[in-house]
């Protein structure tokens, strides 16, 4: 079966069936896909995540293929359906539209008015009216039921499905037309773009399909996916009509009420659910994306921090983090306030403050306006709250923060955020950081396992040191998961700091298949400098070969670029491990250990902007990327309102997608091109601004 599938993946996704077949067996033995693309080059061919996460996706359909071919056998077999023929035509077919229809004449379903007129004894009839010979035709109720037969029988036929199919590829067009009544309501009123919206299906972007199923979930409009009837209906019409006869009339009859009544709803219903799942796949990839880079955004380090969640009525809820980001005090500071800027500037001195953070909430440019005023102030960032309140109000909050209230633990994951990025954002669910769009309408299953993979492969990309990280940065580990993560923590309690990473074997219940999996994407400070690297523990030996070779140790090799580049890496190719893997372990011995996020950099919003009411159209601002969609980038430039920048106000060019020019958190440089004051509403322009 390994092979049979290799072969229709690899053609489904443009690999080679060797490697292919290569990534199956991988992952049959539990092998996860970050492990798989890092330490299993020469096996998979280099293959990179993405493309052995295209395979898995499609391995599992197949599985779940295999699974619904098993419940049609046991279905025929019940019926006492033994067609050997058919049989045959089941286990051939790897295509699930192709099995539902062959599987469709004899899948059970309500009765319907052909399944009477059978009952009545018409069934002969209708065959024979099939034939479209001269005959003479019975009394008009007995030919409805036959026209009922015929127009069930040309709705199940494959041919005729596959006919509309291709006509609804070609000219299908989505039409929508507002609800009298409802579409007059305030919330109906983001969606007035599609109260009489027509286009071709094929040409809808995906952030419009989502809107506009919104819309019709909430009763606001109606939709249409209907392709060009009369080819349609000439398309059946060659394949059913063969005569010009009464007789031949009767058919074209049925076959008209076939393709109105039962043909052209199924396939509507088909398309609107392939539409949705295409629409759903785009936007989940971009929220992946999006999340990819969050997750990656440069950290501070182990500096210590004085982080504030921004507020007006009740002040800021301030608090000092140390090194490790554990919290040493927090305290309440009002805005402009005599007494609350001296407390602040005692806070920076007591506490030997090295950055401070800020919420971008409310408050947040006032807030900010108030710290750089200070007499002594360090770098000030502004940080993302986005899902901080989750967070706080979350069970892994409660654990971590038990005596404390919800604003206290929101203002640390504010200041956390800033120290390291990825360690606290892998404590909330990926939705909740809102960096998509429609999350809440798109395939939930889909979007969940998109993120959590996302997450999964930023965590392993980066590495995490295993004496320091919590459970919940561990769980994302290759091999691991919660329980193992569980148990490294009490491990680590119980007998102190890990020395080298085989002692992870002696962890309960982490054997020598997790150890191969997540070993490679732990890190430690120990005598090994190899237990600090990308270097897998499995290719240990051949960096101390390569040692040897040199006349040098592991740790001279490693601060030698010279020795380096003496080395001839054709010395050292095996059987198991070729030029790929060689490549990687030197690119690593060259920066061992290093944090390939970069460095977090300080910004400034423009000073004489505050609120939307400052913005002119022209003005050129500094601005940080918030959000990317499909149709654009949403900019704070300061003023407590994202303004977009739509796709086509992108660049000096056509760009397909906006992720070609920006990253979220980018700083960048925008010109102002409208607000519309009344709703709260900004365009912005990249176009002939250098960033």
């Amino acid at each position: 079966m390994t092979l049979l599938f290799a072969h229709i993946i690899g053609a489904a996704v443009n690999i080679s069936e060797r490697h292919v077949a290569a990534v199956l067996t991988l992952l049959d033995e539990g092998a996860t896909i970050p492990f798989i693309a890092r330490y299993r080059k020469e096996k998979t061919g280099s293959l990179d995540e993405v493309q052995i996460a295209a395979i898995q996706v499609q391995y599992s359909k197949l599985q779940e293929l295999a699974k619904r071919k098993e419940t049609i056998y046991a279905r025929l077999k019940e019926l006492g359906n033994t067609d050997e023929d058919l049989r045959k035509r089941i286990e051939d077919c790897w295509d699930a539209t192709e099995l539902e229809d062959i599987y469709l004449p004899y899948k059970p379903h309500r009765k319907t008015r052909a399944d009477i007129a059978i009952e009545k004894g018409l069934l002969p009839l209708a065959e024979e009216i099939l034939k479209q010979r001269p005959m003479k035709l019975p009394k008009e109720e007995d030919l409805q039921g036959a026209r009922d037969i015929i127009a069930q029988r040309i709705s199940e036929d494959e041919r005729s499905r596959n006919a509309i199919r291709r006509e609804f590829s070609y000219t299908a067009l989505l039409t929508t037309k507002a609800v009298k009544g409802k579409c007059e309501s305030p919330e109906a009123q983001n969606y007035k773009d599609y109260f009489d919206f027509k286009s071709p299906l094929k040409h809808i972007r995906s952030h419009q399909l989502l809107a506009i199923r919104r819309a019709e979930a909430e009763g606001f409009i109606r939709v249409d996916i209907s392709p060009d009837s009369e080819k349609a209906l000439d398309k059946l019409a060659h394949q059913w009509l063969h005569a010009n006869n009464d007789t031949a009339y009767q058919v074209e009859l049925a076959m008209e009420d076939g393709y109105k009544r039962l043909l052209k709803p199924a396939i509507e219903t088909e398309y609107a659910a392939l539409s949705k799942e295409k629409a759903d796949a785009e936007a989940i990839r971009v929220f992946a994306d999006n999340l990819r880079q969050l997750l990656l955004a440069a950290p501070l380090g182990q500096k210590r921090v004085l982080a504030l969640d921004p507020g007006f009525r009740t002040g800021c809820k301030t608090v000092v983090l140390n090194e490790q980001g554990d919290l040493l005090m927090h305290d309440v500071i009002f805005l402009h306030n005599l007494q609350s800027t001296k407390r602040m500037e005692e806070l920076i001195t007591r506490y030997a403050i090295e950055a401070i953070a800020i919420g971008n909430g409310t408050a947040s440019r006032e807030t900010e306006q108030m710290v750089r005023s200070l007499k002594t102030c360090p770098p000030v960032y502004v940080v993302s709250e986005a899902g901080a309140s989750v967070y706080s109000a979350s069970k892994i909050a409660r654990e971590e923060f038990p005596d404390e209230d919800v604003t206290v633990r929101g203002a640390v994951s504010i200041g956390r955020r800033l120290i390291d990025p990825l360690a606290e954002l892998v404590k909330i669910d990926p939705k909740s950081i809102g960096v998509g769009q429609y999350q809440h309408d798109v395939d939930q299953t889909e979007l969940r396992e998109s993120l959590q993979q996302t997450v999964e492969s930023v965590v392993n990309y980066v590495g995490v040191d295993v004496n320091t990280a919590s459970k919940h940065l561990l769980t994302y580990i290759s091999g691991l998961g919660p329980t193992l993560a569980q148990s490294i923590v009490d491990y680590r309690a119980q007998n102190g700091a890990f020395s080298s990473r085989k002692d992870l074997l002696k962890v309960p219940k982490l054997g020598a298949k997790t150890f191969e999996q997540a070993a490679g994407f732990l890190r430690l400070k120990g005598k090994n400098p190899l237990d600090n690297s990308a270097v897998h523990p499995e290719s240990y030996a051949i960096v101390e070969r390569m040692a040897k070779d040199q006349g040098c140790s592991v740790a001279d090799l490693i601060a030698d670029a010279d020795k380096r580049a003496n080395i001839d890496l054709n010395k050292y190719v095996t059987a198991e491990v070729g030029l790929p893997t060689l490549t990687d372990i030197m690119k690593e011995l060259a920066q061992p250990g290093r944090d390939p996020r970069g460095e977090t950099e300080e910004f400034h919003f423009e000073e004489s902007v505050h609120t939307i009411d400052d913005l002119q159209a022209g003005m050129v601002l500094p601005g940080i990327v918030t959000n990317i969609s499909a149709f654009g980038a949403f900019v704070d430039v300061g003023v407590h309102k994202d303004g977009l920048v739509h796709i086509s106000e992108m660049a000096d060019r056509r760009v397909n997608n906006p992720q070609e020019v920006v990253k979220l958190h980018q700083h960048v440089k925008v010109r102002v091109i409208d607000i519309d004051r009344a709703r709260g509403r900004i365009q912005l322009s990249l176009r002939r601004i250098g960033n």
